[in-house]
């Protein structure tokens, strides 16, 4: 899952949010300085990860895009669930996704002085561009792919990804709407 699953999935908690959102910037030892409360929502997001990539509805979606994409299936795949959770908000959230957007951006931004270098790059850039609202419609979705493609090391393809989307983009939804629901349960069960 992307930041705006990870994000939903911490279910309101100040800091088990903020780990959540900086998990992927956080390398080796650096875990040690986050107090308990963050620490809980880094390996969250871990234990989030782990069970979205063994996943076999996942695994049907990565699959699709594995020949075209390689390595970059995943990522994909990611950026595709939170483009449904964005687009199908109302079915998870009684609470408008501008609101929790925006809520989410002052919750991040409140901790700004404790969050890893990258995610202190990254965060302006995110709230200038509202990259978490942009999910929900596929025409931004293409300016998300062309940029991730920006940032990879190998030639990845991604600023092609959004054929893929529509191509398959009731294959996709169908696979998320199977997924999506044991991941909120797994979270529930094991975090809250």
């Amino acid at each position: 899952m992307n930041f705006l699953a990870h994000l939903y999935l911490s279910y309101n908690n100040e800091p088990i949010m903020v780990g959540n959102f900086i998990a992927d910037m956080v390398r080796g030892r650096q875990i040690e300085k986050f107090e308990d409360k963050i620490l809980r929502g880094i390996l969250i997001h871990r234990a989030i990860d782990a069970y979205t990539d063994s996943h076999p509805v996942v695994e049907l979606s990565k699959a699709r895009l594995r020949s075209r994409y390689r390595k970059y299936a995943a990522v994909l795949v990611d950026l595709y669930y939170d483009h449904f959770l964005a687009a199908n908000w109302n079915n998870y959230s009684q609470v408008p996704l501008n609101t929790f957007v925006w809520n989410s951006y002052k919750i991040i931004t409140r901790h700004y002085i404790i969050l890893p270098p990258r995610a202190k790059r990254i965060l302006p850039a995110m709230i200038a561009a509202n990259w978490l609202k942009s999910y929900a419609n596929q025409e931004q979705m293409r300016t998300i792919f062309e940029q991730m493609a920006l940032r990879t090391t190998f030639e990845s393809g991604m600023e092609h990804a959004l054929t893929e989307l529509v191509e398959f983009y009731p294959l996709f939804k169908r696979e998320f709407e199977e997924f999506f629901p044991d991941l909120e349960d797994f979270v529930r069960k094991q975090f809250f």
